[in-house]
């Protein structure tokens, strides 16, 4: 079974980030949150590169393949993920598994995405649930 999930995590826009450093209160949040009942959801934070991960503790790294294997706890598997941050220096796509799909937003963190942004979220997560009523993703 697949979920089709999201990446959520306020941090600055790019230009305020310096490229290894660990997003702005990342450190304080759950790596994976629950199901959202009803829903074909599960919010994370981002997951991290190696780069990134070394300047943490073991207990504290969270990579790519962490992610994967969390979600499995839930007996199931990640089929998309569309990711929110303000940047791509978090983690590459080629640490993905190459059957999830993967779609890219930019937002701003703690600011209402623009009516565009919105639109392409659903558009691409109405997609998703279509292209796979029937297999459980």
């Amino acid at each position: 079974h697949f979920l089709c999930c999201l990446l959520l995590l306020s941090v600055p826009a790019l230009s305020m980030v310096k490229k290894n450093t660990i997003p702005d209160g990342w450190k304080n949040v759950s790596s994976v949150g629950q199901p959202i009942p009803g829903t074909r959801f599960i919010a994370f934070k981002v997951p991290l590169k190696l780069a990134i991960n070394q300047r943490l503790t073991p207990t504290q790294r969270f990579t790519p393949k962490d992610l994967i294997a969390a979600v499995k706890a839930f007996n199931t598997e990640l089929g998309l993920i569309i990711d929110l941050t303000y940047t791509t220096r978090y983690y590459g796509i080629k640490d993905l598994p190459k059957s999830m799909e993967y779609k890219k937003l930019f937002t701003i963190g703690l600011e209402v995405p623009d009516d565009p942004t919105i639109l392409q979220f659903k558009k691409w997560v109405r997609k998703f649930l279509w292209e796979n009523a029937d297999n459980g993703k």
